[in-house]
């Protein structure tokens, strides 16, 4: 399997430890390739919108912080 080097903001680090300690996932590992391929079947199954000239990401899913999106 490829391997893929990701950065990701400490809060989502938080969520995705906080996961594997409630025993969600076996490990780090495992939860991001869960997440991802997830996140990617939710964006296939509803992709980008023909009605507007977005890139196919939330600009206003913005949560509180300027870091966090809602996908």
């Amino acid at each position: 399997m490829p391997r893929v080097k990701i950065t990701v903001p400490e809060h989502l680090e938080m969520q995705i430890a906080q996961m594997v300690e409630e025993g969600e996932f076996l490990n780090r590992e495992e939860a991001v390739e869960e997440l991802l391929s997830t996140g990617i079947k939710a964006y296939k199954t509803s992709g980008p919108r023909d009605d507007d000239d977005s890139n196919g990401f939330e600009d206003e899913g913005m949560m509180g912080h300027e870091d966090e999106y809602v996908f």
